[in-house]
């Protein structure tokens, strides 16, 4: 399937770089909204599930990307850094965790 997705992203002319990875990714949650905005207006499932299959299309279109240069592993790299109580004081500081 990923190969089919890189296919297809090739021939479009659609975001192929590591750096796209979090434009991918923000793509995959608006579909997901998308989704959730179907079902909250009452369409039909077979609408629900076409939003659904693109937030899949755009994970699996991400994850094909190497990932070593991208957005995703500094971020990655940045949270083993913390420690558990820098972690836990942004939870008490801010009432939410920070991912970034």
């Amino acid at each position: 399937m990923k190969k089919e997705i890189g296919d297809l992203v090739l021939e479009k002319g659609f975001y192929n770089e590591p750096e796209d990875i979090p434009k991918k990714l923000l793509f995959a949650f608006i579909e997901l909204g998308e989704a959730s905005d179907d079902w909250k207006k009452g369409k039909g499932e077979e609408e629900m599930a076409e939003e659904l299959i693109d937030v899949i299309f755009y994970v699996l279109d991400a994850s094909r990307l190497d990932v070593r240069q991208s957005a995703w592993m500094r971020c990655s790299r940045r949270n083993w850094r913390r420690t558990k109580l820098e972690n836990i004081s942004m939870v008490k500081d801010t009432g939410r965790s920070e991912v970034a």
